[in-house]
């Protein structure tokens, strides 16, 4: 078996065929985005298709969000420990086979069951391209692997949104919603069978031990928080609601005990505890935490825009390519702005989506019920948002992994991309509760139009309050 490894001595080893073997692990890095955002413009029809409720339609998102971040770090450790290839292969037939029983649900429960199971899946298969190139590639090349990387997953983001939507609108085999679960599985299963004899058996020389008390905790304090979240609100908070929220932090404890013990046992923990004493990282993290709630975004701009004015899927997913675009074009243009605003540099970014949500809010709440809002109005906020997101999250993840002491910046990148995704559960969890109190249960077109103009001030909010955070964090950047 061809065998890599990515210690020291090995890192001038290529593959002669790594550019085919990194186009299939490339597909590990398109499929999670793509169906984290995909699913948006098919929320209202899957809620009129299966009856569900505003918190199962919650789940469908939050649900994949928390299980992905509770298991990215781990899933990179799987592929040190038992080689990418081998884990990958898994990682991409668990989502396939976790898509068609999406695919085929017939209850809001089996749905979201298996959405549980795609965001497992995903969290496996993921890591494997990222952790391949310093194994695949000389170093003449990796930064030319790592913007492909980087590139194609801002494709799955922006592409996911009308692309859900024309596979909805076309109905392929009266499908309907099913279509953007069952779409993985020709894909799935050409990847697979081009996977086996492209992908090289690369590991680590010196992987770490699986923490599974670790990720088990961190799993159970995160889902405390987030179901009732999700299902206090419409549930009128039941005392399992109250009994689960307030046990959460409890876990959370226990979570940060157990990894400090852990260390001191000369373990490996999921989350090193030294790296809360950097200076300016909490402040730096819990940023972080606030920044991605603009997930919930896309969760209520598409139910506004198809349950209040009327819009069609793909009409929905053609409103969402002006966000797409700026998103594109943001990260083209954040050299030139880190040269001249340095540090302030993912600030600028969080200010311009704080006012694409601002004018976005006013456009709506001006705009007479069941009528659609200004439409240059609305592609200038979403222009936006786009383009802020665009710079923000680069530039916000490297400033915080600036904050990581000597020898902590790999562990922390990690760590950073399951806080982001963390942040969307708990975006949609929050403000989703917010959007679905305000447009009460008959959801008429004046309290949804009143509801989502909230949600934006809401996400505008919590992107304040993430940018004044890491302006504060990144006096201490290394």
């Amino acid at each position: 078996m061809n065998t890599l490894t990515t210690s020291s001595h090995a890192e001038h080893v290529s593959h002669p065929r790594r550019w085919l073997a990194f186009a299939v692990l490339l597909v590990g890095a398109f499929l999670p985005p793509l169906d984290f955002f995909i699913v948006n413009v098919a929320l209202p029809s899957i809620r009129t298709g299966l009856g569900a409720d505003p918190a199962e339609i919650q789940l469908v998102i939050s649900g994949y969000a928390a299980v992905y971040a509770v298991f990215l770090i781990t899933g990179g450790r799987l592929g040190d420990l038992y080689g990418r290839k081998r884990v990958f292969l898994a990682g991409l037939a668990g989502f396939g086979l976790s898509s068609l029983l999406c695919g085929v649900a017939p209850t809001p429960a089996m749905l979201i069951a298996g959405r549980l199971l795609q965001g497992l899946s995903a969290a496996i298969m993921a890591p494997q391209g990222l952790a391949s190139i310093q194994a695949l590639f000389p170093e003449r090349e990796r930064a030319r692997a790592l913007s492909m990387y980087g590139a194609t997953i801002g494709l799955a983001a922006i592409a996911a949104q009308a692309l859900g939507g024309l596979l909805i609108a076309a109905n392929v085999g009266d499908l309907q919603w099913r279509v953007i679960f069952l779409i993985n599985l020709p894909l799935v299963a050409l990847v697979f069978l081009g996977g086996i004899p492209l992908l090289p058996d690369t590991r680590s020389s010196h992987p770490a031990r699986l923490d599974r008390v670790g990720m088990l905790l961190c799993a159970l304090s995160l889902g405390l928080l987030v179901v009732p979240l999700v299902k206090g609100p419409e549930a009128g908070w039941p005392w399992w609601t109250c009994l689960m929220l307030f046990a959460s932090p409890g876990f959370a404890a226990a979570f940060w005990r157990y990894e400090r013990w852990l260390t001191e046992r000369g373990g490996t923990p999921l989350v090193a505890p030294q790296l809360a004493d950097a200076p300016g990282l909490v402040v730096g993290m819990t940023g972080v935490l606030f920044f991605y709630v603009v997930s919930a975004f896309f969760l209520t701009f598409s139910i506004y825009l198809q349950e209040a004015i009327g819009m069609n899927a793909f009409a929905t997913g053609l409103m969402f390519v002006p966000c797409g675009l700026g998103f594109l074009i943001g990260p083209l243009t954040t050299p030139a702005a880190a040269r001249r605003l340095g540090r302030w540099t993912p600030v600028l970014g969080m200010a311009l989506e704080v006012v694409g949500c601002l004018i976005l809010s006013a456009v709506v709440a001006s705009t007479p019920a069941a009528r659609a809002p200004a439409l240059a109005g609305v592609v200038i906020a979403l222009s936006l948002i786009g383009f802020g997101q665009g710079i923000a999250v680069p530039t916000l993840v490297r400033s915080v992994i600036d904050l990581a002491p000597a020898g902590g910046s790999g562990m922390l990148a990690g760590i950073v991309n399951s806080a982001l995704q963390i942040s969307a559960a708990l975006g949609v969890a929050v403000i989703g509760s917010v959007f679905f109190s305000l447009a009460g249960s008959r959801h008429t077109p004046s309290s949804l139009a009143h509801a989502f103009s909230w949600a934006m001030v809401c996400v505008a909010a919590s992107l304040t309050i993430a940018a004044l955070l890491v302006a504060r964090a990144s006096r201490y950047r290394r």
